[in-house]
């Protein structure tokens, strides 16, 4: 589960009052790592891929993930 929220650093923002009693990790949004030069030009490929409509559904994508989870 994700959840997205945006706090001035002091009120507590009211997207964590919805949040069920647990343990949480909090990254910020705008700190994401770096990616490889691999892995930019795998995502690169598979924008192009997509934009020329050799896209794969996502009821496809799923099951081929239940498939092999189930392995």
């Amino acid at each position: 589960m994700s959840l997205l929220l945006h706090w001035n650093g002091k009120d507590l923002p009211p997207e964590l009052r919805t949040l069920p009693e647990s343990r949480y990790v909090l990254d910020p949004a705008d700190a994401a790592p770096a990616l490889s030069p691999d892995k930019e030009a795998g995502l690169e490929a598979a924008l192009v891929s997509l934009r020329q409509g050799r896209g794969i559904e996502a009821d496809a994508v799923l099951h081929g993930l239940e498939e092999r989870l189930r392995r």
